[in-house]
C-alpha cells in the first residue's frame, strides 16, 4: 500500500495517531527532504528507511515507489511540511496510481491554506487556493486573469524571497482589495496582518507566508440596462456573442432583442 501521508507545517505535535502508527508500519518513508523529515521521525522514534522523492527527481522516483509497491512493500509518501501533492511533490506519482489501478490512501492532517483562510476572517463559503505564483510571467498573467473575476476568496503561498514582488503584482492586477497576511502558522510567532493591497506593509517579511486576499465584490445585474448588461460581462473577458447569450438567458429575452440593443458595441 502506498500513503500519502499529512505531517506538521510548524508545531511538531499537529500530526494524528495513524500518521505516527502507518509511518512506524511502513517499509519505506519517500521524503522531499531526508535531513528535514528526520526531525520529526526522531521526535516520534521513527526510524524506518527513507528515501528521497523531490520535485527534481519526481519522474524517476515514482517509477522506483511503484515497482517497490508491486513488490508487496508499504510506502509512506511525505512532503518537508503539510500535506503531500498541495504546492508540494505527489501529484505526478498520484496520477500514475490512478492510471495503473494501483491501489493507495491519505493520511489527511495539517495544511496551511485552511487555517490562513480561517484567521482571515474573510468568506469560507467559496475560495480559490491558487498556491504559489508561477514563475513565468505568461502563466502568472494566464492565472491572473481567470481568478481576478471570481467572488470567491482568493489564496496564494507566497514564499520569503519573492513576497514584496508578488503583492506589487497582486495590488497591479486585483486592485486595492483587503487582504489577509498570514505568518508562521502554528508556530510561535504565529501572527496576522489585516491590510488593504497596495498599502506598504511594516512587518518582518521573513518566514512562511499565507496570503488571503478578498473576492471580487459581486455587482448587481438585475437593474442594468441591456447595454450596460452585456458590456459588464464583456469587462469580464466574455466575448460579446457570449455576453449576449448570458444577457438574453438571464433577463429571459429572446437574443435577437439583445443584438438589437448593443449592434455599436464591440468585440
Amino acid at each position: 500500500m502506498i500513503y500519502f501521508v499529512s505531517t506538521p507545517i510548524g508545531n511538531l505535535k499537529d500530526i494524528t495517531l495513524r500518521a505516527i502508527e502507518v509511518l512506524k508500519s511502513v517499509d519505506v518513508i519517500a521524503c522531499e527532504d531526508t535531513r528535514t523529515s528526520k526531525t520529526l521521525l526522531d521526535k516520534y522514534e521513527i526510524k524506518n528507511k527513507l528515501i528521497s522523492y523531490h520535485k527534481f527527481n519526481e519522474q524517476e522516483a515514482s517509477n522506483d515507489i511503484i515497482n517497490l509497491a508491486l513488490s508487496g512493500k508499504n510506502i509512506a509518501i511525505i512532503s518537508d511540511a503539510g500535506t503531500p501533492l498541495i504546492s508540494d511533490p505527489g501529484n505526478i506519482l498520484s496520477k500514475k496510481l490512478v492510471e495503473n489501478n494501483i491501489e493507495f490512501t491519505v493520511i489527511p492532517g495539517a495544511n496551511a491554506l485552511l487555517p490562513a483562510l480561517m484567521l482571515s476572517g474573510f468568506s469560507t463559503r467559496n475560495f480559490f487556493f491558487a498556491g504559489f505564483l508561477p514563475e513565468k510571467n505568461s502563466e502568472k498573467n494566464k492565472l491572473i486573469s481567470e481568478i481576478s473575476v471570481l467572488s470567491s476568496s482568493l489564496i496564494f503561498y507566497l514564499a520569503p524571497h519573492n513576497i514584496e514582488k508578488d503583492l506589487s503584482f497582486l495590488f497591479e492586477n486585483l486592485g486595492a482589495r483587503k487582504a489577509c497576511l498570514v505568518k508562521e502558522i502554528t508556530k510561535l510567532y504565529e501572527s496576522s496582518y489585516h491590510f488593504v493591497l497596495g498599502n506598504e506593509l511594516n512587518i518582518n517579511l521573513k518566514g512562511e507566508f499565507v496570503l488571503i486576499v478578498e473576492g471580487k465584490e459581486k455587482i448587481e445585474t438585475d437593474n442594468l440596462s441591456i447595454k450596460d448588461h452585456v458590456l459588464f460581462y464583456i469587462n469580464l473577458g466574455l466575448s460579446k456573442n457570449d455576453a449576449i447569450k448570458k444577457v438574453a438567458k438571464e433577463k429571459n429575452v429572446a437574443k435577437n432583442v439583445i443584438y438589437k440593443e448593443v449592434l455599436n458595441l464591440k468585440d
